[in-house]
């Protein structure tokens, strides 16, 4: 299964964006997660196969919102109010078919997409 990751870019701060991520096949669970320059990643939001249920790091709740569009059979992850902090090359990733459950654990996700930048200016 391949992650086709888009959206990102530059914005300033207080600005929105929004990625999306279109695996090629059937997952379980997907998500985002992100890396700074210098820190390890982590993980974002993450959605259940249905949409039902979702995750997020406490310093996104109530800014960012994932769903999924079914029409386009695509995850998307919506920032709004965004921060100088958020800057991070942005990754989409899913968990095995039928593997549904959150995990925070970058082991537990098996594929991964290519990784989109977002550049929040001051």
């Amino acid at each position: 299964v391949q992650l086709q990751a888009s959206g990102g870019g530059l914005v300033q701060a207080g600005g929105s964006l929004r990625l999306s991520c279109a695996p090629s096949g059937r997952t379980g669970r997907m998500g985002w997660w992100r890396q700074a320059p210098g820190k390890e990643r982590e993980w974002v939001a993450t959605i259940s196969l249905d949409g039902g249920s979702t995750g997020y790091l406490d310093s996104v709740k109530g800014r960012f919102f994932i769903s999924r569009d079914n029409a386009k059979n695509a995850v998307l992850l919506q920032m709004n109010s965004l921060k100088p902090e958020d800057t991070a090359i942005y990754y989409c990733a899913a968990r095995r078919r039928n593997l549904d459950y959150h995990s925070g654990n970058t082991g537990d996700y098996v594929y991964w997409g290519q990784g989109t930048e977002v550049t929040v200016s001051s």
